[in-house]
């Protein structure tokens, strides 16, 4: 049977097409294989109508759906301490299927406990969903291969734990700063849209010259409530337009990836955290005993800044030609020198895993200095920003006080 399907590559590009599989289920773990994230499959030929029982829920068909991280953490941590406690996975899945809350997720355990019974592995059966990243996959393939599907999902929990911590910072790191820049537009539309125009019939009925301060505030005041439309519908298709090319664009995509780590203070804080996840993930994968080549390919996918991860690639394109991995790093300025020569000593020494550890665990400490520093930063420079924006407005409003009373000193004489 042939599946229509669309999809996105490692390098964030669209993909349609089709392909050959007895089922769904089939056809979407054919093109997990091949490096694809499916978004959409369905039988060439046919309908939107559900093909299968599962896309007749109203969440969606269950094989495309997410699954948040915080999940995925308690699901790893919860089947790791059962098996370290000496249940079977078979047993180990009937309990987390019996005691999961969430519909989609009860599914999905269910569809992965009934391949087990029917001989197909855990590895095999987590391909079939979108929602369970290739490097689990990959960790839980080693851990079979090796009996220790214990120490699998420990490191699975772990992974799952960094990548939540390290994005909270990032968020935390950003809010702040876009809140300030949130309060000094509302500061400026409060002020010159309500408070400007109370001052504008005092100044008309004295009939004093204007200052030009005054004159351009008044200018935006009116043009702020006589066409505050224009402003909002401006706003929008900035942000519409920005959008759509980000979705549509790769060279858009790519441009804002590496121009995001040119900007002062929040550069730094992307290509560390960046970093941070990916050596992180290399170091696990390569303990593991997953192949250099097959670690870096996924340890590239699960970076987030695209730049990044296409720098990544060309270092893997070297090393799957017989490059060493810190020769290939060395030709890519974003790549620190130290993370370089830590990653030869690794390569030499054999302990490969252990420098990456390291070097994940330095580039997080300076993810959070670089946090601290935006944080420090934004609070002097906006609070500037403020105050000069109140003390134009201020300076504004007082100058033509200083007109008006020579001219009531006029009318007087």
């Amino acid at each position: 049977m042939k599946y229509k399907y669309v999809a996105m590559n490692a390098r964030n590009q669209k993909k349609e097409g089709a392909v050959e599989a007895e089922t769904q289920s089939q056809a979407v773990a054919i093109l997990r294989e091949k490096g694809l994230i499916v978004q959409d499959i369905k039988e060439a030929g046919g309908s939107d109508v559900p093909t299968s029982i599962w896309q007749m829920d109203l969440g969606g068909d269950v094989h495309n759906k997410k699954i948040a991280k915080k999940t995925l953490l308690l699901l790893f941590n919860q089947l790791g301490m059962m098996m370290k406690a000496g249940i079977n996975l078979s047993m180990s899945m009937q309990i987390m299927i019996d005691s999961e809350k969430d519909a989609s997720l009860k599914k999905i355990l269910k569809e992965i406990n009934e391949n087990l019974y029917n001989g197909f592995t855990l590895s095999q059966s987590m391909k079939n969903f979108a929602g369970f990243p290739g490097v689990y996959i990959s960790i839980v393939e080693a851990g079979e291969a090796n009996g220790r599907l214990d120490n699998a999902f420990a490191q699975c929990a772990l992974i799952c734990k960094k990548d939540i911590a390290l994005s909270g910072k990032l968020k935390s790191a950003f809010t702040y700063p876009l809140f300030l820049v949130v309060l000094v537009i509302a500061l400026i539309i409060i002020l010159c849209g309500f408070v400007l125009p109370t001052f504008k019939d005092t100044y008309g009925a004295f009939g004093a010259e204007l200052p030009g301060l005054t004159k351009a505030l008044m200018a935006f005041s009116d043009a702020l409530i006589g066409y505050w439309y224009i402003f909002i519908l401006v706003t929008a298709a900035i942000v519409v337009g920005c959008m759509t090319l980000n979705k549509n664009s790769a060279a858009f995509r790519m441009m804002f990836a590496k121009v995001s780590l040119k900007v002062p203070l929040i550069g730094p804080i992307v290509r560390q955290s960046s970093l941070a996840r990916f050596c992180r993930l290399m170091s696990t994968l390569t303990d593991a005993g997953i192949p250099i080549h097959k670690s870096m390919a996924l340890a590239r996918d699960a970076v987030p800044n695209l730049y990044v991860k296409d720098q990544i690639q060309y270092v893997l394109d070297d090393v799957q030609i017989g490059v060493t991995i810190h020769d290939a790093m060395a030709k890519h300025e974003v790549f620190d020198a130290i993370l370089v020569s830590m990653i030869r000593v690794g390569e030499e020494s054999g302990m490969l895993g252990d420098s990456l550890f390291k070097m994940a665990e330095l580039f997080e400490d300076q993810s959070d200095e670089s946090t601290q520093k935006l944080t420090d930063a934004m609070t002097p420079v906006m609070t500037v920003v403020i105050g000069g924006v109140v003390g134009v407005v201020v300076v504004g409003m007082i100058l033509p006080m200083f007109g008006m009373y020579d001219v009531i000193g006029a009318s007087q004489t």
